[in-house]
């Protein structure tokens, strides 16, 4: 088993890619060893290396964080852990954590008379945002939209990313500005 990695925009922050679907469906954010025991072997593993402060699941990728240890003490204990869970065959996430795991749809809010502008937000975000992000090693989803305000949360690489302001600023606001005129600001949750 060959696993590729790449840098992200967050120096703390590092992108495996094992040739394998991780995540068939929705994502898994984890950022601390607690959340993760139940609900992902593979999650609870990594946290088992010491430095490991977060483990995010994407379609086909894991994104890792750490604390001030360097990458390259780290790396070889993550690339073995992750060799070795899915060598093993076993899942990524525990049989009934990996819905709950995802679905966020019940933290929304919004106004019910803006929910055309919401569905226009949410398809921007989908079809423009997420693809990007995802190269990157992150996810970002839709959480509210209040008085012109976009309320997005962000997972992945890229929470606690030093580029994630400028990403968020300029990148989405602008875009969800410019289709979206109602949108006056975009904010993270």
């Amino acid at each position: 088993m060959f696993i590729q990695t790449e840098t992200t925009p967050n120096p703390a922050t590092l992108k495996f890619l094992p040739g394998k679907v991780v995540m068939p469906e929705g994502t898994a954010d984890f950022r601390s060893a607690e959340t993760a025991a139940d609900a992902s072997p593979l999650a609870a593993k990594l946290f088992a290396v010491p430095g490991i402060t977060g483990v995010f699941f994407g379609y086909d990728f894991i994104t890792v964080t750490k604390d001030d240890a360097e990458w390259q003490h780290l790396k070889p204990a993550v690339l073995g852990t992750i060799m070795e869970h899915f060598m093993s065959g076993a899942p990524v996430m525990a049989g009934a954590s990996a819905p709950a795991a995802t679905d966020h749809s019940a933290d929304e809010f919004f106004d019910a008379g803006d929910s055309e502008i919401v569905d226009t937000i949410k398809e921007l975000l989908e079809t423009r945002v997420r693809p990007a992000v995802a190269q990157d090693g992150g996810d970002i989803t839709f959480r509210g939209f209040e008085n012109g305000v976009v309320y997005l949360h962000m997972k992945g690489a890229c929470a606690g990313c030093p580029s994630s302001t400028a990403t968020l600023k300029h990148g989405i606001q602008n875009l969800l500005k410019h289709f979206v005129p109602e949108v006056l600001q975009v904010e993270a949750i």
